[in-house]
């Protein structure tokens, strides 16, 4: 049921839930996401762990598959919402929403709550293809790993709706999928930074990186990621106070 169709008289929570679970069904529903979210970590994974380059510590796919995991977030959480955000202000879907019962802070909580849900099944079906192929996480990783997963969830989506609050959706297309590469290939994401250039000492700081290197350092067992966990949230804040002051309902 679409949160458009309740009253005003319905409780807020089952009004926001209402939202994410149409947000939802959108995500699962677009071909175009389920490649991105998907197929694609399916397929970075398989050749990062049978390729001989770049150079990693043996075996592999100790440090692939965080890396994949993490770029499964961003694909979801910026790639995914940044496109349908941005056509949906477009086509004026945002302005009716936003005057709905739900209105516009529960549209946005509904989305928060759609990306997380689809993620918590994008790592599922992830992490369950990486241990057939071989991954043995970390126990104590795979308990931290959800507060990383939130965490990038809530910058990624907040750097998703600054873009498709200001740009218009033909421009939010381009940029976003070009973003996507660049992350994936040499911000961190996928491997770390000293693998890919030597450019560690930059994309640490970058909401990429940390959130590739809390995924990293939780599940291979370097520890607690607290200094990725700090940077992401300091990018979560900063995003975050520049969607409120820049985000548009209509195009």
């Amino acid at each position: 049921m679409a949160a458009e169709s309740l009253s005003p008289a319905e409780p807020r929570g089952r009004r926001v839930r209402a939202q994410a679970r149409f947000e939802a069904e959108i995500l699962v529903r677009n071909g175009e996401q389920i490649l991105v979210a998907l197929v694609l970590p399916v397929l970075a994974l398989l050749a990062l762990v049978a390729s001989p380059y770049p150079e990693l510590p043996e075996p592999r796919i100790a440090l692939v598959a965080p890396g994949v995991l993490a770029l499964a977030v961003v694909s979801t959480a910026f790639t995914g919402q940044a496109i349908q955000t941005g056509f949906d202000r477009r086509y004026g879907v945002l302005r009716l929403l936003a005057t709905s019962p739900v209105g516009t802070d529960g549209l946005l909580a509904g989305k928060a709550l759609a990306v997380a849900g689809v993620v918590v099944g994008q790592l599922l079906v992830l992490g369950l293809i990486a241990a057939v192929a071989g991954w043995r996480p970390d126990p104590l990783g795979l308990l931290v790993t959800p507060v990383s997963a939130a965490l990038g969830v809530w910058v990624f989506v907040a750097l998703a709706l600054l873009l498709a609050g200001v740009l218009r959706a033909e421009a939010v297309l381009a940029v976003a999928n070009l973003v996507w590469v660049l992350l994936a290939g040499a911000g961190g994401l996928l491997l770390p930074g000293d693998t890919v250039g030597g450019l560690d000492a930059v994309v640490r700081w970058l909401p990429s990186g940390a959130l590739g290197n809390a995924f990293r350092d939780g599940l291979t067992g370097a520890g607690i990621p607290l200094v990725p966990w700090l940077v992401l949230v300091a990018w979560g804040v900063v995003l975050s106070l520049a969607v409120v002051r820049t985000f548009r309902w209509r195009d």
